[in-house]
């Protein structure tokens, strides 16, 4: 498997979307940081590696905070666009092209590692173990998400039906929004933390049909005509339904693990 997309099984290429995801996926709110904070996550002088980082996001929120922060990720599109926008911010981030399974840093060379929206992409068997080698005594892995819903959000739900009309082969949809109570990891890993909780989310129009392209199930997934008559269909269906501005439900988590 070579570089350039971070799920080669599925078609998907993050690379193709990265402009958008630049853009468009600033990442979860400052509330999120807060709590993150509260659980010790995201400190000052603390050494994190971001995994899947993307463009960033939360590498680049740690950098702001003070941490010492690295980030991988094996798009380079993504890459591309994380340097660039550390670099507008004089950010010093550690980024490299790597995967979670194979990283190039030193036995326990952090405090924390953190998986935003893209541990389900990981070979868990060769993960866990790399994560645990990363980690410092008393390190932890912090696996989180910030996800839309949709099963009570109406612009949230019509536009998930459109990108399976566009794509038939999307498959993280409709999510139901359960998030398991303090779940396992695998044996010799300890759940020592949860928390979640929803937000409504501020778009307009245009903003959130950037957030859509930015969807796997659209820019990393499909050929840019395809993507031109997603869009294309998803700006009159936003102009039928909503209004110019309007927000969208999110549900975000974080779990905190420790390595025995």
């Amino acid at each position: 498997m070579g570089f350039g997309t971070s799920d080669e099984r599925g078609g998907i290429d993050w690379s193709k979307a990265a402009a958008d995801y630049a853009r468009f996926r600033p990442g979860p709110p400052p509330s999120f940081y807060a709590r993150l904070a509260a659980f010790g996550t995201g400190l000052p002088g603390q050494r994190i590696l971001d995994l899947g980082t993307g463009t960033g996001v939360l590498a680049r929120t740690f950098a702001r905070q003070g941490a010492v922060v690295a980030g991988i990720d094996v798009a380079d599109g993504q890459l591309a666009m994380a340097r660039a926008l550390a670099e507008q911010e004089g950010l010093a981030v550690d980024f490299r092209q790597a995967s979670a399974e194979a990283t190039p840093f030193a036995d326990g060379a952090f405090d924390r590692i953190t998986a935003n929206q893209c541990w389900s992409y990981f070979d868990k068997a060769k993960a866990i173990p790399e994560a645990r080698r990363l980690l410092a005594p008393g390190g932890m892995l912090v696996i989180t998400h910030f996800s839309w819903l949709t099963h009570n959000d109406r612009i949230g739900r019509a536009s998930e039906d459109l990108i399976y009309k566009h794509n038939p082969r999307f498959d993280t949809g409709r999510w139901s929004g359960e998030i398991r109570s303090m779940p396992q990891l695998a044996e010799g890993v300890r759940t020592c933390g949860l928390f979640w909780y929803d937000e409504p989310i501020e778009f307009t129009r245009e903003t959130w049909r950037g957030r859509i392209r930015a969807n796997r199930g659209v820019g990393a997934s499909l050929g840019p005509e395809a993507v031109a008559a997603f869009d294309a269909e998803h700006d009159e269906m936003l102009r039928r339904i909503g209004a110019e501005a309007f927000t969208v439900p999110h549900r975000l988590d974080a779990t905190f693990y420790a390595f025995d």
